[in-house]
Formats: C-alpha cells, sequence, structure tokens
C-alpha cells in the first residue's frame, strides 16, 4: 500500500495499533523493539531530507543514470511525506543478553532483529484489521546514522524499518507469491 487519503489516523487507532504489535512473540520475551512516531511535516521533511542524500550517494556509487536517480528519490519522498503516519521500527540491543563468545553474541543480535521485525509484522496486521493500509520501507538501514540524527533518536536504538501508514486511497494490485510447492520442504519420515 502506497497511497494514502490524507485524513489523519486517531490517536485511538494508533494506540490500539502499537499496542497490538506489543504482544508479538519475542525471544525471551525480551520485547527489543521501539517504535518512533513521526507525524509532523516538518519531522517527515528533515527525515527524508537525511536519508535522502545517503540514498542518493548509494545511487549514484551503483552507477545509476541521474535521471533514474531522480526518479528514485522523488517517489520516496513522496511515498514518506505523503502517508499520515511515519513510524521508524526500531531495535533495542540493550534489552537482550550479552555474551563474550561473538558467535553467539550475533545470534543474540540476530534474535533481538528478529522479534522487531515480528513486532512490525504484528503492527502491520493490527494496522489491516483496523481499515488502514501498510508498506514496509528497510531504507533505515542504509541510513541509521542519518535517520538518528535527523529524528534525535536515542543513540542506542537502532532503526530497522518504516512503516508507512494510512487510509488506503485505492486498492493495490495484488502482489504475486510463490507457490507453497517452492517455499514448503516436508520431512515426513
Amino acid at each position: 500500500m502506497r497511497h494514502f487519503r490524507p485524513e489523519p489516523v486517531s490517536d485511538a487507532v494508533l494506540e490500539r495499533v502499537l499496542e497490538s504489535a506489543c504482544y508479538a512473540p519475542s525471544a525471551h520475551n525480551r520485547q527489543p523493539w521501539r517504535f518512533v512516531l513521526v507525524n509532523s511535516l516538518p519531522a517527515k521533511q528533515r527525515l527524508v531530507q537525511a536519508m535522502q542524500t545517503e540514498y542518493e550517494k548509494d545511487l549514484t556509487l551503483d552507477g545509476m543514470p541521474p535521471a533514474e536517480i531522480t526518479l528514485r528519490l522523488a517517489r520516496s519522498r513522496d511515498r514518506i511525506l505523503q502517508a499520515p503516519v511515519v513510524i521508524v521500527l526500531c531495535y533495542h540491543p540493550g534489552d537482550m543478553d550479552t555474551y563474550p563468545d561473538p558467535v553467539r553474541q550475533q545470534h543474540e543480535d540476530e534474535m533481538g532483529m528478529q522479534s522487531t521485525a515480528l513486532a512490525g509484522g504484528t503492527l502491520l496486521l493490527a494496522a489491516h484489521a483496523e481499515g488502514l493500509g501498510g508498506v514496509w520501507m528497510c531504507a533505515p538501514l542504509f541510513s541509521s546514522r542519518a535517520v538518528k540524527s535527523a529524528l534525535a533518536i536515542p543513540p542506542d536504538w537502532q532503526p530497522q524499518a518504516l512503516l508507512l501508514l494510512g487510509y488506503p486511497s485505492r486498492q493495490p494490485a495484488e502482489a504475486s507469491r510463490n507457490p507453497l510447492a517452492a517455499v514448503v520442504y516436508r520431512v515426513d519420515a
């Protein structure tokens, strides 16, 4: 869902959606997710500017033609600015265990990020149940410092995704899905 009506999402609806997200399963029940609500236009503009500076650098390094870069930057900017609600989904590693063994520590961090992603998925399902549309954007992974700086996010929160929410202005075409036979491996014996 990338096209929203301009009407705001009520605080009551947003609170129900966020509360539902907090019931997602998590490793050790640590609930390492954090949500940064970005509702004002000036805050969204700061976020967009910070992210686009990084995005433009990356696309240029990738060798993308300038016209395509301009198109992608505009599409990303418009999506974020037109969404009534922008949520930066963050992982808080301080909620997880620490280990002296780097392999175990890596697994602990992965479990924390998986838990955070589950909260984001649960949030999107709860938003859908409230009649909202939503989209998941992984862009903050590529511009974490810029996102944190633009929004004054606490230093120990790690931005993982942007969740854009609002009332749909149109029904999107259904995305294709892989058939079950391509994604399920059965072990019966």
